[in-house]
């Protein structure tokens, strides 16, 4: 469809900075339940136009289940890949091993990495040697809007130790706050509100101070979750969220590719 490609044309001919990266892989990392699995399949949705659940949410048994996993959008050749991991949970035996979110960022997991909640990634599931496209480029923590004040200490203890991790590798950072609807009434009653929401607004600067990510880089939105039909409203949201992150992240490859050449 014509128009709908003219929408999201930002996203369709966004050529990155070095042609020898393939594609930038963006890492999302949150707390069980904030909507990562539902954050990408809603990005699929908004480009298939159609509701869609390829990636599995992690809340079975109270236990986080995610594997690492690429997704390509739709049927579009698009630049980057998600790698959706297992999630943060309190306590050290449960969700990810931070150590192992760390050797995410880095691109050292296999493909189908088993996580371990107590013990971190050995020699055997690393990879000896890394390509550009195995790198992140973007780190997005996704953290639901209706639980930033009540989110446990030690998941933020987490959160704080994968930041300095990405901060000591140049990685970019980014929020997706999902569940707004849920934080707000006004916003709940139209979504639309959320650009004049002081409620939202609040919110986003609680998590700012909360990650250590600018407000800049915070990008509010309403997952699909029990809806048939695709809402572009929605889709705006998701898809003006998505160019950001994959812009953000293209400043890296252009930084590294520079970096490079300089050596």
């Amino acid at each position: 469809n014509s128009s709908f490609k003219k929408k999201n044309d930002n996203l369709f001919e966004l050529k990155l900075s070095d042609s020898k990266v393939k594609y930038i892989r963006i890492l999302l990392a949150g707390e069980v339940g904030a909507g990562k699995s539902s954050f990408i399949n809603s990005v699929n949705s908004a480009f298939q136009r159609r509701i869609t659940t390829e990636a599995l949410a992690d809340s079975v048994s109270g236990t986080s289940f995610t594997r690492t996993q690429q997704h390509r959008i739709g049927g579009w050749v698009l630049p980057f890949v998600f790698n959706d991991i297992m999630g943060l949970e309190s306590g050290e035996s449960h969700g990810a091993h931070q150590e192992d979110i760390a050797k995410a960022l880095e691109g050292l997991l296999k493909e189908g990495h088993n996580f371990n909640p107590t013990d971190s990634a050995k020699n055997d599931d690393c990879k000896s040697e890394t390509s550009p496209e195995d790198l992140t480029y973007c780190l997005v923590y996704v953290i639901a809007a209706d639980n930033v004040s009540m989110m446990n200490q030690e998941v933020f203890k987490k959160m704080k130790y994968i930041r300095q991790k990405a901060s000591s590798l140049e990685i970019p950072q980014a929020v997706i706050m999902t569940k707004v609807d849920e934080a707000c009434p006004l916003v709940k009653k139209n979504l639309r509100k959320i650009y004049t929401s002081k409620k939202i607004k609040d919110k986003m600067e609680e998590c700012s101070n909360s990650v250590g990510v600018p407000v800049s880089h915070i990008f509010p939105v309403k997952n699909y979750h029990e809806e048939i039909d695709t809402q572009n409203d929605m889709d705006v949201l998701i898809l003006r969220a998505l160019t950001q992150i994959v812009q953000i992240a293209d400043d890296l490859v252009y930084r590294r590719k520079s970096g490079s050449e300089k050596c």
